[in-house]
């Protein structure tokens, strides 16, 4: 491995950790509560894969897969490249991070729709037109599910068609409404506002699985140039939870690599992209998310223990969920909501705002483009038209009560303002 590749990794591990979206070694003293049961109760109706929106490949983002040593074999032996073509993709993609780090572009909140067609453009150079279309949906597919090869579970699956309601314990992450439901038995419990990753980062778009409520994370900084800047940090050392210059917060939630939802955000934070491939939630959200995770999954009431398994930081411990909950990373911009269609940003240019998404979603719910009056049609389709880059509603009227649910007892993020829109509704016992 050449000096030159070593520092473009340790630049991208520093990227991620001190966002707080690398699983990091668990470290932990303590391990609370049961093994988890080989799976939940099932919802009806499983979805295939094109029912989901898949991730366009960055040049960072590939960068962070060709860390993992079984993505690099999975390439070699797939797309049959020569190590001088595996090099070469190496050295365009750390060229990219570099060039990212050097505008400090991460930590900027606008969205940079082009990285897409960047990667594209430097595959093909590399690869040619056919191994660079089979190398981005062999790199999507790892980037969604992970590593699979280990634990593999097909009775967790994505829900059927657009804007499904489960009807099990899952949780819903909807990447371009910003917005994470937690369900319980079909029940919407409670809707937090959340931070997404980067257009360069994005969050990927699948079925994930949470096993387990990780209190006190630690973080360890890489041996990395960029850490020797840092001030109050060395590489190595291990930075404690509740430190400031720890960013996972104190509490992490692992829903398989390389994402996390973790605490850590700042109230101005949330709404808007925060991470590098995780759910981002301010510390108060996180503390409320994981009591309620704990509950619906009928593992136990750590409510009472919260304070307890965070008072002392040096003690990393581990409530591992007594049933398996799946998390559907979805991507849809277009949403009917309790009688009202919602048509959100764009945010990952899935190019997904369009007319024929629209008559999914509205056959979905037993309805036609045609039902609608002349005037709601001219305001949906101009506001399809128009790329929205902030959320349009539009009251549909006579189908009040169809579609996903509203927003219940909604976290903002910011205690002062929570946006309590129908209510909280009461965990079950």
């Amino acid at each position: 491995m050449t000096v030159i590749r070593r520092l473009f990794i340790l630049a991208w591990f520093l990227i991620v950790l001190t966002t707080g979206c690398a699983p990091a070694p668990n470290n932990s003293n303590t391990t609370v509560s049961t093994q988890p049961s080989p799976s939940p109760s099932a919802s009806p109706s499983p979805a295939t894969t094109t029912d989901t929106a898949s991730v366009q490949i960055t040049l960072p983002l590939l960068d962070a897969l060709l860390t993992d040593e079984k993505f690099v074999a999975r390439v070699k032996q797939n797309l049959k490249l020569t190590d001088q073509q595996m090099e070469e993709i190496k050295n365009v993609s750390g060229a990219e991070v570099a060039r990212l780090r050097e505008k400090n572009a991460e930590d900027l909140d606008g969205d940079d729709t082009t990285a897409p067609e960047r990667a594209k453009e430097q595959l093909r150079s590399v690869l040619g037109e056919q191994k660079a279309r089979e190398l981005s949906t062999l790199a999507n597919d790892y980037w969604s599910k992970g590593d699979t090869s280990e634990a593999p579970n097909d009775s967790l699956q994505m829900l059927k068609g657009p804007n499904a309601v489960p009807a099990d314990t899952r949780v819903v992450v909807n990447i371009p409404a910003f917005r994470m439901d937690l369900f319980q038995d079909g029940s919407l419990v409670k809707s937090y506002k959340v931070g997404i990753g980067y257009p360069q980062f994005p969050l990927p778009m699948g079925l994930r699985k949470a096993q387990q409520i990780i209190f006190n994370p630690t973080w360890t900084p890489p041996d990395s140039p960029w850490v020797a800047k840092m001030k109050n940090v060395a590489p190595g050392e291990t930075v404690e939870a509740g430190d400031k210059d720890n960013p996972l917060g104190p509490i992490k939630i692992p829903i398989g690599l390389p994402s996390l939802i973790h605490g850590g955000k700042s109230p101005a934070k949330i709404g808007k992209f925060a991470s590098h491939g995780c759910v981002g939630l301010t510390n108060a959200q996180i503390k409320d998310f994981a009591v309620l995770l704990a509950q619906a999954s009928n593992t136990q009431d750590i409510s009472t223990k919260l304070a307890s398994y965070l008072e002392d930081k040096e003690k990393t411990k581990t409530v591992k969920l007594n049933q398996i909950v799946p998390v559907e990373l979805r991507y849809e911009t277009i949403v009917l909501e309790d009688g009202k269609l919602h048509i959100y940003r764009d945010v990952y240019a899935q190019d997904t705002n369009t007319e024929e998404n629209l008559r999914r979603v509205l056959e979905a719910n037993g309805l036609k483009l045609e039902d609608l009056s002349e005037q709601q049609r001219t305001q949906i389709l101009s506001a399809l038209n128009s790329k929205p880059k902030k959320e349009v509603v539009i009251d549909l009227g006579t189908v009040a009560q169809k579609g996903y649910p509203a927003p219940v007892d909604l976290d903002t993020g910011n205690a002062d303002k929570t946006d309590k829109q129908r209510g909280s509704k009461r965990i079950k016992s």
